[in-house]
């Protein structure tokens, strides 16, 4: 980013924390079969509340990044590539991993194709927000939809055989970037807040915790693909040993 905003990467850095404590869960799960119940009920809205403030936080970041709305298409196709390749790294991994249920479009694959459209919408405000609902909405329906074939399962459509670990459609979840970018024009220009952070809340940025926070917030691009190597790691271990 031009400047950066504490509170962002420390955001950041709290969704990243749920991130992790979720798919903790999730290994724990897959490895000890704990039933959890993760996709309902309190845990399904902790994994859907990190998700939509981490691609809130995405849109935000895009409207006061370096790729905004004086930066040409290149830009914007440059850093999707960089996030399209990071993406790439957990399909093949998740290849290996879960070979019948395998990342074909998860979080940073969806961020990646963001990226590339969020240009067409670099330029609106208040249209943000109104598609970013209408892309929420439209794709909450489309999930209790299905067909016989998956070529449009990035779009939020898919069989009944399709099945991943990791999975983001364009609807709904591009949505959450869009009002998030609404929100950045709201919030932030280029160089300066358009609001003003209460003192003790200011003060409060250059705690431990705070900067703890802050550091997995800046760093989110390596950190997301890490933990979960790590996380896998540490249950197959286990799983050996005893």
């Amino acid at each position: 980013m031009n400047k950066r905003y504490w509170e962002i990467d420390f955001l950041r850095g709290i969704a990243i924390i749920m991130m992790i404590i979720f798919h903790f869960l999730w290994y724990f799960n897959y490895f000890y079969n704990s039933g959890i119940p993760l996709w309902t009920g309190f845990w399904k809205f902790f994994q859907v509340t990190a998700a939509s403030l981490f691609l809130l936080l995405v849109g935000v970041s895009l409207t006061i990044s370096k790729i905004n709305k004086e930066a040409d298409f290149i830009k914007y196709l440059k850093s999707s590539i960089k996030i399209l390749l990071f993406s790439l790294i957990i399909t093949m991994m998740s290849m290996v991993v879960f070979p019948s249920h395998f990342v074909i479009f998860g979080i940073l694959h969806l961020i990646g194709v963001s990226i590339i459209l969020a240009y067409l919408f670099r330029r609106f405000e208040y249209l943000n927000l109104f598609i970013g609902i209408i892309f929420v909405i439209f794709g909450n329906i489309l999930k209790n939809q299905t067909v016989n074939f998956d070529w449009l399962l990035i779009f939020g459509l898919h069989s009944t055989k399709f099945h991943s670990v990791d999975y983001f459609p364009i609807f709904p979840w591009f949505g959450i970037i869009l009002i998030g970018m609404f929100l950045g024009k709201m919030l932030y220009s280029a160089d300066k807040r358009k609001f003003e952070l209460n003192s003790e809340l200011a003060g409060s940025s250059k705690s431990l915790f705070a900067e703890s926070l802050c550091f997995l917030g800046k760093n989110s691009l390596i950190i997301y693909p890490l933990h979960l190597i790590v996380i896998y790691s540490l249950f197959f271990s286990m799983k050996l040993l005893f």
